[in-house]
């Protein structure tokens, strides 16, 4: 059986497991939590970045970060793809990469509150991070992506990116954001998945 190290905040993790349950190879890994700030966790062993998610396959050959792990566990299923081939390929991979950076930017500013003294928080960094979720959400409000029957791994990653916002930011994001909001809420709708894997502390 495949080990998925992950934790159950990981924006990162969720959107691995969301793509399994999606794809149908949830139930071929068992769940093994993973702390990156412990030096004795094993994951720093198998990951050397010591990040999540890491997935470990039965011959021991360790897949990270989450974006070569979906595309693993899609390559394991007969189905429709959630990497979509030909032409729509590069409008999600880009999806993905936005949506990725949205959740990077976040675990920076939640890193920079929960692991820096307050008198030594880095206002323009954090105003920096802010920007890039703005600028992110911003592109995306007004058009967001049309969502199909199967979600590619973009829409994946965007539904991640916002929970996290709402998990850790308190869905601020919402308040500027209508048309993306009801995105998500269609997601949800339409992915059992996104709320199977809510995140928790």
């Amino acid at each position: 059986m495949l080990i998925l190290r992950s934790s159950p905040a990981s924006p990162f993790g969720r959107k691995v497991k969301i793509a399994a349950k999606i794809t149908g190879t949830y139930d071929r890994f068992r769940i093994e939590p993973a702390n990156t700030m412990d030096p004795g966790d094993t994951l720093r062993q198998q990951n050397p970045l010591g990040k999540l998610p890491a997935l470990i396959l039965e011959d021991n050959t360790v897949l990270y970060d989450s974006r070569v792990i979906c595309e693993h566990l899609d390559s394991l299923h007969v189905g429709p793809s959630i990497f979509p081939d030909g032409a729509a390929r590069w409008p999600a991979l880009t999806l993905q990469a936005l949506a990725d950076g949205i959740m990077d930017a976040g675990l920076l500013l939640v890193y920079e509150k929960r692991y820096r003294p307050e008198e030594f928080w880095h206002a323009p960094w954090m105003e920096m991070q802010q920007e890039k979720v703005d600028r992110a959400l911003a592109a995306l409000e007004g058009a967001p992506p049309a969502l199909p029957k199967s979600p590619h791994i973009g829409h994946i990653a965007l539904a991640c990116a916002l929970g996290y916002l709402d998990f850790r930011f308190a869905g601020r994001w919402r308040d500027t954001n209508t048309d993306l909001t009801g995105w998500l809420e269609a997601f949800e709708n339409s992915v059992p998945a996104f709320a199977e894997t809510a995140p928790r502390d």
